[in-house]
C-alpha cells in the first residue's frame, strides 16, 4: 500500500494565492491569527505579509503597527513583491516608520517591476506629486496605465483623470470616458462619480443619476458631499427633478 505523502501546513499556505489564503483567513480573523504567526515565524514571506496586515489592521490581534512594519520588511528581504509594495506604503504613509517618500520610491520601483499593480499605482501618485522623486506626470501616466491594463479599477479612474486633464499624455476626452466607464464598472466610487459627469455631459440623466447614487453609497464621506451637492445643484437648477429630486431625498436621508 502507498503511503500518502505529507504536505506541512507552511508549505501549504505559502502556495496559495494570496487572493485565496486571504479570503481563507477572512472568515475567522482571532482564530486564524496564531496560525498565520506561526507560519510567518517558519520564514514563509506570504505569511509574514499576512500577519503584518492583521497588526496592520487590528484585525484579530491587537493592532500594531511598528510591528506590522517589522514583519512587511522581513518578507521583503526575501523579494515577496506583496512585501515590498507594503514596506513602501510603510514608507509613504509613515506606518510604524518615519515618513519617507525617497525610500517608498525605491520599494514601489522594485514591485512595480515586478508587475504588481498596487505598487504601480502607487509609485504613480510619487510621480505625478513629486514626492520622493522628481515630478514627472508622463511616467506617472504611464506606472497608472501598466497597473490599469492589469484591472486595477482605481488606476483606471486616473488614467482617465490623466487623458482628460492632459497629464503626461494627450487630451483625449473620448479615451478619459473610456476608463471612467471601466473603473465605474470595476466598482471604484470615485470612477462612478466621474463616468457620472459624463453621462451628464452627454444628455443621459437616468444613466447618470443611477451611477451617481451607486458612488455616494459606495464612497467616502467626502465623495458622498461632492455627490449630494453636485445633485442638489441640479434640481436648483431645475434640470430633471423627477430624477434628481427623489435621488436628493435618498440622499438626504442616508447621511448620519
Amino acid at each position: 500500500m502507498t503511503a500518502m505523502p505529507t504536505i506541512s501546513l507552511v508549505s501549504l499556505l505559502g502556495s496559495m494565492r494570496a487572493d485565496r489564503r486571504d479570503a481563507l483567513f477572512s472568515q475567522d480573523a482571532a482564530r486564524a491569527a496564531p496560525w498565520i504567526r506561526a507560519v510567518a515565524m517558519e520564514g514563509v514571506p506570504q505569511a509574514q505579509v499576512c500577519y503584518g496586515r492583521l497588526l496592520l489592521e487590528g484585525k484579530g490581534v491587537e493592532k500594531d503597527v511598528p510591528a506590522a512594519f517589522s514583519w512587511f520588511q522581513r518578507a521583503a528581504v526575501q523579494g515577496d513583491v506583496d512585501a515590498l509594495n507594503m514596506v513602501g506604503r510603510c514608507h509613504d504613509t509613515g506606518w510604524g516608520t518615519p515618513e519617507n517618500p525617497e525610500a517608498a520610491a525605491e520599494y514601489y520601483t522594485r514591485a512595480a517591476a515586478a508587475g504588481h499593480a498596487w505598487a504601480q499605482y502607487n509609485l504613480g501618485h510619487l510621480y505625478l506629486d513629486g514626492r520622493g522623486t522628481p515630478r514627472d506626470a508622463t511616467k506617472a501616466y504611464t506606472l497608472y496605465r501598466r497597473a490599469a491594463d492589469q484591472g486595477h479599477e482605481r488606476a483606471m479612474n486616473l488614467v482617465g483623470r490623466c487623458t482628460e486633464e492632459g497629464w503626461g499624455t494627450s487630451r483625449d476626452a473620448l479615451a478619459a470616458a473610456y476608463w471612467y466607464r471601466r473603473s465605474a464598472e470595476a466598482g471604484y466610487f470615485r470612477g462612478q462619480y466621474n463616468w457620472a459627469t459624463v453621462l451628464l455631459k452627454a444628455g443621459e440623466i437616468k444613466d447618470a443619476a443611477q451611477w451617481l447614487e451607486r458612488a455616494a453609497s459606495g464612497g467616502s464621506p467626502g465623495v458622498r458631499g461632492t455627490v449630494t451637492a453636485l445633485v442638489n445643484a441640479l434640481v436648483r437648477r431645475g434640470g430633471a427633478v423627477d430624477v434628481f429630486q427623489p435621488l436628493a431625498a435618498r440622499l438626504s436621508a442616508s447621511i448620519p
